[in-house]
């Protein structure tokens, strides 16, 4: 925990944009897929950030100098999307097709949801960490495991895949888990780490179930409010 919240702001963005910046280069140069680059950039992004929270100080105005960083990110995305800032790097980071217009969807509401939840949840309780895991490792990890691994569609959603369900419930949890053993360890969250295991996972699974669903583009909303809605009930 740093003594200065404004150091621990630049630390913790100048971390963020490193690793947007460097996924943005690859798949402007082909090195990696527009896809996979956008999928990496949702995977990674998340626990960086939700990781630095802990350079921040017990000032109340803590959360909204950090929710500053996806607020600025987010941002920058909307002005993208509707052509105000011509980025074409960013664009074919984080859009299918090379439409910037699809920056507007999944990223506009990934970055969203994060200012939401920090501004929401940040040190007081393990939902809003476990809810932005599980949208982080979870929806990001079975996108790519999805598209990967043909075959065994979900009877309730033919363009999805149990093997992509298995993702997203074993990425996620893990993730979730991963993140919540170094709060948990560092001593803001107290009680025996056994007791969050179970909650974990029962958290993933709904939340594994939502994204499975035969929704298009609203996965980002979907999946942290369903375990934000179980996180309210089990914490």
């Amino acid at each position: 925990m740093l003594n200065n919240n404004w150091v621990a702001f630049v630390v913790t963005l100048a971390l963020a944009l490193l690793w947007l910046r460097l996924n943005d280069f690859l798949a402007h140069r082909g090195l990696i897929s527009a896809a996979l680059s956008r999928k990496i950039i949702h995977i990674g992004t998340g626990p960086i950030y939700v990781l630095c929270w802990l350079l921040f100080n017990q000032s109340p105005w803590s959360r909204y100098i950090a929710a500053l960083i996806p607020f600025g990110i987010t941002l920058q995305f909307l002005l993208v999307g509707i052509g105000v800032i011509k980025d074409q790097a960013a664009v074919d980071a984080m859009s299918r097709s090379g439409d910037r217009r699809e920056i507007l969807r999944g990223p506009l509401f990934y970055g969203i949801v994060f200012v939401v939840l920090t501004l929401v949840y940040w040190l007081e309780t393990p939902i809003g960490i476990i809810a932005l895991m599980l949208l982080c490792g979870g929806d990001g990890l079975a996108d790519i495991v999805g598209t990967r691994m043909s075959g065994a569609s979900l009877p309730w959603s033919r363009k999805k895949t149990w093997y992509g369900s298995l993702a997203m419930f074993f990425g996620g949890w893990l993730l979730a888990l991963f993140v919540l053993a170094v709060y948990w360890k560092v001593g803001v969250f107290g009680g025996g780490f056994a007791d969050y295991l179970l909650r974990i996972t029962i958290i993933s699974l709904g939340a594994s179930i939502v994204e499975s669903l035969p929704f298009r583009d609203i996965d980002n909303i979907t999946v942290p409010l369903v375990a934000v809605l179980l996180g309210h009930l089990l914490f």
